[in-house]
């Protein structure tokens, strides 16, 4: 052991096993702490402290451990966990996912290092969410609003176009009437190069990148990275809407990846699994992530967050949904019926809901009669359900006129309110008239859920024959 710089280095590590190196004889390390790997070549990574217990210190290296040797490893102690330059100027910029520049450009010129893992928050000063974020997607901003400091994951399939829905989420995401102060952080882990680049030129080509601070972690990159970029992103977010007073959408993508590195990391540990082999505080984990979300007294910003995660076989009580749904305030659920039959976005009707949409539409935030639209349309697209699987029965010919009409409702509502074209951003305004336009197929006297003045308002039945 020897003094070196800011902490103490140690030659030689009684274990290195995969991602994972075990140093002995440690005197006054603490848990993620930062710690500086090198080997003979003299090439320096970085590493985190897992676990410290009787003198002995089980490192986490980040960009793995191929071509160490444990006799002649050197480890340093560097005296603090990672720590990410914030500046608003990362803005327009391109990350890896540890927050090192990924575009060519220099790193950021900040003298504000904050710790990735972030500063927690005392509950009472949270302040409730409120006031819609327009995304231009009808099925989003029609029945499942999203609202300042929200958290609201986005559930999808394998083969299903969450990386289109993504990528139309950045491109037009708002506040009403393009009010100023609004910016994104998005942050990938474990996609494949294509879909990053996917990304790079999408949001580069709209113009949303100059808004937007993004954070890659590839899928060829060390599986340990995967569990710091989305702490990295949130970190530059807390900055920007606590200290900068902006609000801040962050995209987190794919969170099913996320939990796949922290699965591995458990195993390199041998830790005692949990369902399907996931660690035991998985749930506690997520909510280190999705809990960094929200409003706080003293600053005027926000900070929203849509996780899009892949569900394995499109199961919903798969461990990573699960927990998920538990954690955050609703969930948009892509279907893959609908995807199938050519509607896009395919968002489900029923499935997907807003728990916190309440507080952010209605006279205000969006329109007066937007709360008792969104209700009808649910209820009357039930009802269409309902229908499809009797007519799936007995067949569409032995249903009554009225079921019949539902099932032309129906048609309308997929086709007319939830379809709409990749790169069409609709106001909510237009949303919401769009959702009018399909009622009126309905009789007047089969939608009970709105009241006879906004009827008289907005209610236009189509002429008969």
């Amino acid at each position: 052991m020897t003094a070196r710089g800011n902490g103490l280095e140690y030659v030689g590590a009684a274990k290195v096993e995969g991602p994972l190196v075990v140093v002995e004889r440690v005197r006054d390390a603490g848990y993620d702490e930062l710690v500086e790997i090198s080997g003979p070549a003299g090439a320096r990574r970085l590493g985190r402290v897992l676990d410290v217990s009787d003198e002995r210190a089980v490192v986490q290296v980040i960009e793995g451990t191929e071509g160490l040797c444990g006799a002649t490893l050197r480890a340093r102690f560097l005296g603090e966990s990672l720590r990410l330059p914030v500046s608003g100027e990362m803005l327009g910029r391109v990350f890896d996912g540890l927050g090192r520049p990924a575009d060519g450009g220099p790193p950021p010129l900040s003298g504000d290092r904050r710790d990735v893992n972030g500063a927690p928050i005392n509950p009472v000063a949270r302040r409730y969410p409120r006031e819609f974020i327009q995304t231009g997607i009808s099925a989003i901003d029609g029945m499942n609003a999203l609202v300042r400091g929200q958290k609201l994951p986005v559930f999808s399939g394998n083969g299903l176009p969450h990386d289109r829905v993504c990528a139309q989420l950045v491109r037009q995401a708002k506040l009403p009437g393009g009010g100023p102060g609004f910016c994104i952080v998005f942050a990938a882990m474990g996609v494949k190069r294509d879909v990053a680049d996917f990304f790079i030129r999408d949001f580069a080509a709209s113009g949303a990148l100059a808004r937007t601070a993004v954070f890659l972690s590839l899928a060829d990159a060390p599986g340990v990275e995967r569990l710091l970029t989305p702490r990295a992103a949130l970190t530059l977010a807390e900055h920007l809407a606590f200290d900068l007073g902006r609000h801040v959408l962050v995209v987190l993508t794919d969170m099913t990846n996320y939990c796949e590195g922290l699965r591995e990391m458990g195993t390199a540990r041998g830790e005692i699994p949990g369902r399907k082999g996931y660690p035991g505080y998985l749930y506690s984990d997520l909510a280190s992530i999705y809990e960094r979300a929200g409003r706080v007294d003293g600053s005027p910003g926000s900070i929203t967050q849509t996780a899009i995660l892949t569900m394995p076989s499109d199961d919903i009580s798969h461990p990573v949904p699960d927990l998920t749904g538990y954690i955050t305030e609703g969930q948009i659920v892509l279907d893959r019926e609908l995807a199938q039959r050519g509607v896009y976005p395919p968002i489900a009707g029923l499935p997907s809901l807003s728990r916190l949409m309440k507080d952010g539409v209605g006279e205000g935030y969006t329109r007066a009669d937007h709360p008792s639209l969104a209700s009808q349309l649910f209820a009357c697209y039930a009802y269409v359900k309902r229908v499809r699987a009797l007519a799936d029965i007995i067949g569409e010919e032995e249903l009554s006129a009225a079921d019949k009409v539902y099932l032309r409702f129906g048609e309308a509502f997929e086709k007319k309110f939830l379809t709409q074209g990749e790169r069409e951003d609709r106001p909510i305004e237009r949303t919401l008239d769009l959702g009018w336009e399909t009622l009126s197929l309905l009789p007047r006297e089969e939608l009970r859920r709105v009241s006879a003045e906004t009827l008289d308002r907005h209610y236009r039945p189509a002429p008969e024959g």
